[in-house]
């Protein structure tokens, strides 16, 4: 038997699985949508109970002061153990019926996987529940669920880890920890779905497992996602990258336009199939090798067989038409879908970004030199109730004076030295964006309050600047005061994260963190009229995924780098349009 066979051999079982798997992803998707529209309206009720739309990084103590907030944290964590059932458990069982050639029907075994999770409500299976939802995906290893798949730690958190030897090393054993744990404990869901073990048993099980056969355990890993691996590689060279490479020896024009479309959709719909079908074949491995290390000896896949076979060539003309319907709607709206430049606004960071002194009249400068549409400063009062620049509460990092804005005055403040000149006051600022830059105005530290926002208010009128300036806070209290009392002026709320109808924050703009600007998101606050911001994106494959989305603005210290990259948005093949386009989705 040559190796060509023995592959084919390897890859059958998991072939033969793909009808099955697609049911169980189409019906276990559709009660996960069920359980989410249900969910969101009951916690938007609970939130309009309490006078609020939305729970964000701002107000996160609702959650623990109020009944509300107690409410929907238990609710969130309901959520986790429906997802835990119907995205991990239900497929468990499925690998189950695959590996070992049982004939169950869809219902009873979803019904099977879902009551499954009764041995999981417990404070164990809590721990295993929140370790599926929230560290494995932050790993990056591991099985998690697709709800929490993206989980992230936001940019301020991993700034401050990267700045401190100490912080660094103590994240890092932190890692190795729970990457231990994960590892040691990887087939606690199969003990108390499969054999219903306690999460306990299940766990003394799993570890027992890992010791014995860890070596094979990385073996097989690694075989099997080559072999996958592989085998898409293979379906994608072969049916999108010589294709794609052909098209290019063409002369730009219709035919070249419209065979690009066909075969980047194409591809897409393949990529899409990959992600839907990529964790049940990986837990249908898991499954097998459970059983292997059970019984001592590797686990035979166990024939199906089906009363009646998969009609794999209706299923390919249905999905033909469909992407032939995608492509001509996208050919003659080519430009809508796939836009030749962009509309997003680049804003310097704490004035000037890397181009110049933080919150500096020479950054700001320098930020207008580079091209920038507006400059995000920081403001804080002074014990005699002027407003100047600084970030952090002290002046230490950029002045080497440990004193807070609020305990000097603005004589001594104007004493200290960054990078070579004074530090400017919000007045100065306001004087030298005149007429050039948006300057959006973060109101800053202990005292940023209604005293601080009706003297910026003040101050911007004093200057006609209304039109020229946006006060932006991650107090939401503060932003809804100023909206309410100040509406000519324009306002915005930075989150690092939030849940509810965000987007109805009584607000101009909504600052998003990189990882929570998703298209969604974006869309939800453009169809409330208000306009999106997202902060901080410095790597250049961040900056240039946001050009391509519909963001208003983006807040970055490489101001340079993300005014070549908007040039170099506007030089862009079609091919290069629809594949920048199609990754903003994902």
């Amino acid at each position: 038997m040559d190796s060509r066979v023995k592959i084919k051999e390897k890859l059958r079982p998991f072939t033969q699985a793909l009808p099955d798997i697609l049911n169980y992803q189409i019906v276990t998707k559709a009660l996960i949508c069920i359980w989410l529209y249900l969910f969101s309206r009951f916690f938007n009720a609970l939130l309009r109970s309490s006078g609020r739309v939305a729970v964000t990084s701002g107000d996160w103590k609702f959650l623990f002061t109020t009944w509300q907030g107690i409410l929907i944290l238990l609710l969130g964590i309901a959520s986790l153990f429906v997802y835990v059932a119907f995205d991990l458990n239900s497929k468990i069982v499925l690998s189950r019926n695959l590996v070992t050639g049982q004939m169950v029907s869809l219902e009873e075994s979803i019904k099977e996987g879902f009551f499954s999770i009764g041995k999981l409500i417990n404070l164990r299976g809590l721990l295993v529940v929140l370790y599926i939802a929230l560290i494995a995906p932050i790993l990056g290893i591991g099985i998690s669920i697709s709800a929490t798949e993206k989980l992230y730690i936001p940019t301020f958190i991993s700034s401050v880890i990267e700045s401190s030897v100490l912080y660094s090393a103590l994240a890092g054993i932190a890692v190795l920890i729970f990457l231990a744990l994960g590892v040691a404990n990887l087939f606690i869901l199969h003990g108390t779905v499969i054999d219903d073990l306690s999460v306990s048993e299940a766990g003394r099980q799993s570890r027992r497992f890992i010791r014995a056969n860890w070596k094979d355990y990385v073996k097989q890993n690694v075989i099997f996602i080559l072999l996958i691996s592989g085998s898409l590689a293979g379906i994608a060279i072969i049916c999108l990258f010589i294709p794609l490479k052909l098209i290019t020896l063409l002369p730009a024009g219709p035919l070249s336009r419209l065979l690009t479309i066909f075969f980047v959709s194409a591809g897409t719909v393949v990529s899409v199939l990959a992600d839907l079908f990529g964790i049940p074949l990986y837990l249908m491995k898991m499954t097998q090798l459970y059983y292997s290390y059970k019984q001592g000896s590797e686990y035979a896949f166990r024939e199906i067989k089906r009363e009646k076979p998969f009609r794999y060539k209706q299923v390919g003309i249905a999905l033909l038409i469909v992407i032939a319907t995608a492509v001509m709607v996208m050919y003659i709206r080519f430009d809508h879908f796939f836009p030749p430049d962009t509309d997003v606004k680049v804003i310097a960071h704490r004035a000037g970004g890397n181009e110049g002194g933080e919150n500096t009249l020479s950054g700001l400068d320098a930020a207008w030199a580079a091209g920038a549409y507006g400059s995000e400063i920081d403001i804080q009062r002074t014990k005699d109730g002027y407003y100047v620049l600084n970030h952090d509460s002290t002046f230490r990092r950029v002045a080497g004076d440990s004193r807070k804005p609020e305990e000097m005055t603005l004589r001594e403040v104007k004493k200290l030295s960054v990078d070579g000149e004074p530090v400017p006051t919000f007045e100065e600022m306001l004087i030298s964006s005149k007429g050039r830059m948006v300057l959006f105005t973060e109101l800053k530290g202990h005292t940023a309050d209604r005293k601080m926002a009706d003297d910026a208010v003040e101050l911007i009128r004093q200057y006609r600047m209304e039109e020229e300036t946006v006060l932006i806070s991650l107090k939401y209290d503060l932003i809804d005061y100023i909206e309410t009392n100040y509406p000519e002026m324009q306002t915005g709320f930075l989150t690092f994260a939030s849940f509810g109808k965000t987007a109805a924050l009584n607000c101009d703009y909504l600052g998003l963190e990189e990882e929570s600007a998703t298209t969604d998101a974006i869309d939800a606050i453009h169809k409330e009229g208000k306009k999106a911001l997202v902060w901080t994106a410095n790597e250049k494959g961040s900056q240039k995924h946001f050009l391509c989305t519909d963001v208003d603005g983006l807040i970055t210290d490489e101001v340079s780098q993300a005014v070549g990259l908007v040039r170099e948005l506007e030089q862009r093949s079609d091919l290069d349009r629809m594949i920048d386009r199609i990754k903003t989705m994902f």
